[in-house]
């Protein structure tokens, strides 16, 4: 495998009689919409491979369509936190495009309609981001989804203005690796997933394409990774398969089953309190179980400014559903939430503006929806934690 560097943005790669050429873009760049213009007009190759996958792109081409969203169905598949931190994505990623004055995603959009233009072939080559997600949703801790979801919502939502520097250090990124990059030390699974994972599956389907003369439109953070993956598939160190990194690996059987260790825990804890202790210690036990879980849940949910009847539901339905593994206290609030407030046809029309800031989170209803859910879950959570080495102490002493 033979590599030119064209210039800082632009490489060539020979693989025996075919040429590859990468494209490395900035997904917020006007000078990236530029460049691929310029390369595809240029050099009219055989197939231009798309950082995208189809999904992204109808949705950037025709806007992201939410009228069939049922938000009952996505509480009840768990698919809440996913949702969550999908939209917080899309909100960094409009914050960015509007501080350097771009749309974000213009230079994908620009190459397929040259290639419509031109009749030229071209392919989305990137992993649907539903896929993406979820491996990145398996492979984390509670703790770490959280940490997750708090370094999305810093970075989307920051009021800070980005200096002159930083918006060209972005030019050299996409979007999404900058955000990674700010987690990755500390939630290494998640990087691997979004920036490591993607290198291969991005290479990989560049690499199969048969074409004499392939462009590739890419992340410019992507570009080192893709050119090493390229190598060792020609080399045959690595082979082209993608089923490994394309599904959603299974739940850890241990990991899942450490909600029912911890519903063993506190029954046990508290059963030893009445029969060791006499009925007062064991109601003492009870109560503060009661009490950890209920008032932190419905903090959560206050934060998160509910509906007055779905903070007293936080309370109330906490301290059981955190001894229950199979449903959590931000099912029951979410849906008690979608029930008092339903959200609105303009909720569903105005979601693509609203996500843009933590006004218009707190306004939407469906993405109010999701807050409850989230914070009463998280209250609950720490309420599980805080009441357990308490009344560990309480049987101990």
């Amino acid at each position: 495998m033979d590599e030119r560097i064209e210039s800082e943005t632009v490489r060539r790669i020979k693989l025996g009689d075919r040429e590859i050429i990468l494209c490395g873009t900035a997904h917020i760049s006007k000078e990236s919409v530029v460049e691929v213009e310029r390369l595809i007009r240029e050099e009219k190759p055989g197939r231009v491979c798309i950082e995208i996958d189809a999904a992204r792109f109808k949705s950037l081409k025709e806007g992201q369509n939410w009228s069939s969203l049922n938000i009952g169905h996505v509480l009840k598949n768990g698919q809440a936190f996913l949702m969550l931190a999908s939209l917080v994505l899309s909100a960094y990623q409009r914050r960015l495009g509007m501080d350097v004055g771009s749309k974000q995603g213009q230079e994908m959009l620009i190459a397929a309609d040259l290639c419509e233009e031109l009749n030229l072939q071209y392919s989305f080559s990137d992993r649907d981001l539903q896929t993406t997600l979820r491996r990145a949703w398996s492979k984390s801790s509670f703790f770490q989804k959280m940490k997750m979801l708090g370094a999305l919502i810093g970075s989307a939502f920051t009021n800070e203005k980005l200096s002159e520097e930083e918006l060209e250090s972005l030019k050299q990124k996409t979007a999404l690796q900058t955000m990674m990059d700010e987690l990755a030390d500390y939630l290494p699974a998640v990087k691997e997933v979004f920036i490591d994972e993607r290198d291969q599956f991005l290479a990989t389907n560049i690499f199969l394409e048969r074409e004499d003369k392939v462009l590739a439109v890419v992340g410019a953070g992507h570009m080192d990774g893709i050119v090493q993956w390229l190598e060792k598939l020609e080399t045959g160190e690595k082979k082209a398969n993608l089923e490994e990194v394309s599904v959603v690996p299974p739940k850890n059987k241990w990991i899942s089953k450490i909600p029912w260790l911890i519903t063993i825990a506190v029954v046990a804890l508290i059963a030893s309190g009445f029969i060791r202790n006499g009925a007062k210690d064991g109601f003492e036990m009870l109560l503060v179980w009661i009490l950890a879980n209920g008032t932190l849940s419905a903090i959560g949910s206050i934060i998160a400014l509910a509906h007055p009847l779905t903070i007293v539901i936080s309370f109330l339905a906490a301290p059981f559903t955190s001894m229950n593994p199979t449903i959590g206290v931000g099912i029951v609030t979410g849906l008690i939430q979608a029930w008092i407030r339903k959200p609105r046809i303009e909720d569903l029309e105005n979601l693509n503006t609203d996500i843009s800031s933590i006004k218009g989170f707190y306004k939407n209803r469906l993405t109010k929806v999701l807050l409850v859910f989230f914070l009463s879950s998280i209250g609950s959570s720490i309420g599980t934690f805080v009441a357990l080495p308490y009344l560990t102490a309480l049987i101990v002493g």
